[in-house]
């Protein structure tokens, strides 16, 4: 209305109608409309898909900093073990999480920690985030992940249960979708009800979470409210183009790690199994979905391609590009402005499809 507003007082300026009067009120309305559509822009995500915006410098010096620390800890890590406990190394360093309270619990025999709210006093409550952690299925564990699920957890005001999958290449595939199962099954035998469950994973995490559901959906049991795959590997086989358009801008992950972890992971199985690839599988009927990715990353096109062909068959699907953003770094809080947004944006996307929302 107001753009449309600003056009007719040109039309009558253009027509002698002009008046100091007019033009300031034609200046008033200009200044109007332009505030109005920055505060719509602000308001937007600042992760929406096809309106990425500009990566700030602070953002930039971040991702530097971060990429440098990757890179001291795993410049000699070669092998599998040695990438292992750099991982662990690194993320040994960071800042455990505060205000939560922990519990280790046996969930069908798969180890995990239920963490929660240090404010919210019971142990189970209504809503849970079942967390799978990524780590090139060869890696994570309880310590590297302690952080997001706990923020996640207070963010969510949710008990965050975070699984310790069993790991390739001691155990393969399908150990590790098994393992994520069973925890998600665990947690409708405690109480939590479908409707107020969330599965959330990051990098091979996310990978777990979408096939863990698939297979969820295969026997026709109850599926959770909704699942996040942040950062996820959709394509074992490495097809996406921004494996080599971000090679260059993405230090945590490339084809040659890619290759590592499926051979560790799948032995001879074919990579573009759809019960291992999420990219080749059937989505419909999916729960909502929502997907982020950075921009740098060089898994950009595993995640775009996947949110396009769920959006094809009905999957209610809502795509982050953060931008300048490489693999994985949602799991940086403690480092990364962008890791505290999106973690909040991930815990915001739980409470929007938990049957049972926390009060304000």
């Amino acid at each position: 209305m107001l753009v449309m507003e600003i056009l007719r007082r040109r039309v009558d300026i253009s027509r002698g109608l002009a008046s100091a009067a007019i033009m300031r009120s034609l200046a008033r309305l200009t200044k109007t409309c332009l505030v109005a559509s920055l505060a719509v822009a602000l308001s937007m995500s600042p992760a929406s898909a096809g309106d990425t915006p500009v990566q700030t410098q602070v953002s930039k010096d971040q991702v530097r900093k971060l990429a440098e620390t990757w890179k001291h800890y795993y410049a000699k890590a070669d092998s599998l073990r040695d990438r292992r406990n750099a991982f662990e190394d690194m993320m040994g360093a960071t800042p455990e999480p505060t205000r939560v309270q922990i519990r280790p619990v046996d969930a069908d025999g798969v180890d995990a920690q239920l963490i929660w709210p240090a404010r919210l006093h019971h142990p189970i409550g209504k809503r849970a985030i079942l967390y799978i952690h990524g780590g090139g299925f060869y890696g994570g564990s309880l310590r590297t992940h302690r952080a997001i699920a706990g923020a996640l957890a207070k963010a969510a005001s949710a008990d965050v249960l975070l699984i310790d999958y069993r790991l390739a290449p001691d155990n393969p595939y399908p150990a590790q979708i098994d393992d994520a199962l069973t925890a998600y099954r665990w947690l409708l035998g405690s109480g939590y009800e479908a409707s107020n469950v969330v599965v959330v994973g990051e990098s091979v995490g996310g990978n777990l979470a979408i096939e863990a559901t698939l297979r969820q959906m295969r026997v026709k049991g109850p599926l959770p409210a909704a699942v996040v795959a942040m950062s996820p590997v959709t394509d074992l086989a490495a097809t996406g183009a921004s494996l080599t358009a971000n090679a260059s801008t993405d230090p945590l992950i490339d084809a040659a790690q890619l290759d590592l972890m499926r051979k560790a992971y799948l032995g001879t199985r074919s990579p573009t199994d759809p019960m291992v690839s999420p990219l080749y599988g059937d989505l419909t009927g999916f729960p909502p979905l929502l997907v982020q990715v950075g921009s740098g990353e060089a898994l950009l096109d595993d995640t775009l391609r996947l949110a396009e062909k769920a959006r094809k068959v009905g999957v209610d699907v809502e795509t982050e590009i953060w931008p300048g953003m490489i693999h994985q770094w949602q799991l940086f809080p403690f480092w990364l402005d962008d890791a505290r947004q999106s973690n909040q944006r991930v815990a915001e996307y739980a409470i929007k499809h938990f049957a049972d929302k926390p009060r304000p």
